[in-house]
């Protein structure tokens, strides 16, 4: 596996090993002892989340504040323009945010430490989006940061789409009210 680090604290870009042949291909999705050993860090899933989610769908910007959830997220169909923002105020990028294309074919891997909000716009029809996470979702936990806050400003760079937003997506909260980490 390879680690990239990224524009914000403590998140990495992970590139599995590939093996391919005549057959097709295969790669270890999680080894907790090479994650493990490559990060320095201690990590272990509870749960493990799929959606599917048609083009256009755009999900977040979600974190929980009393059980914050690291998550190892990768898209084994379609592909999604992933992004994620750092709500720590102890961080050294603190108030930043960070985005990365992930897709079935480059098979790329995002970490997302615990004390991020986490969201994603698909950009593909029957996209699926695979997310292992180191604490449980709970929904009265949930917090949610407006998609185009303009704090952050994120670029979500397909000006094209129209998301398609949740009811509670469409309510969320900008950067400024929300509740963040210390």
């Amino acid at each position: 596996m390879k680690l990239i680090t990224t524009s914000l604290q403590d998140a990495f870009i992970i590139r599995p090993k590939l093996f391919e042949d005549s057959r097709g291909l295969f790669f270890e999705a999680w080894n907790k002892e090479n994650f493990n050993r490559e990060t320095n860090l201690n990590i272990s899933f509870v749960q493990e989340n799929q959606s599917i989610s048609r083009f256009g769908v755009l999900r977040g910007l979600h974190y929980q504040l009393k059980n914050p959830q690291g998550k190892l997220v990768r898209v084994s169909h379609g592909k999604v323009l992933d992004v994620i923002v750092d709500l720590r105020k102890s961080s050294d990028t603190y108030g930043k945010h960070f985005s990365i294309e992930l897709s079935a074919e480059s098979n790329t891997q995002l970490w997302i430490p615990p004390g991020m909000a986490h969201g994603f716009l698909t950009l593909s029809d029957h996209t699926i989006f695979n997310y292992l996470t180191t604490s449980y979702y709970d929904s009265s936990d949930e917090h949610t940061i407006i998609w185009n806050d303009n704090f952050l400003n994120i670029d979500w760079t397909y000006k094209d789409i129209i998301p398609k937003l949740s009811s509670k997506d469409k309510i969320g909260k900008t950067f400024e009210e929300s509740e963040h980490y210390d």
